[in-house]
């Protein structure tokens, strides 16, 4: 089983797919039954919704956005 070090807990890969871009997606469940998704761009960007309601999107060039399950941002800034 694979692993987030984000939440901490192993998850199972239920569905994934690529789309007409060539972008890949996969959804996520974990031991808990609880749901989450990854998205992975070809241009090296990715995005996580995990299971506890937080989001994460990473950039190609060093940006990110974390969006914590009460709603609180953060941002850094890549280098571009």
């Amino acid at each position: 089983m694979p692993y987030n070090s984000y939440t901490g807990e192993y998850y199972d890969v239920t569905s994934r797919g690529t789309n007409d871009y060539g972008n890949r997606w996969d959804n996520r469940v974990t031991e808990k039954g609880q749901r989450g998704y990854h998205y992975s761009n070809q241009d090296g960007s990715y995005y996580y919704k995990n299971p506890d309601g937080s989001r994460y999107y990473k950039r190609g060039d060093g940006y990110s956005r974390h969006t914590s399950t009460s709603g609180k941002v953060t941002q850094r800034f890549g280098s571009k």
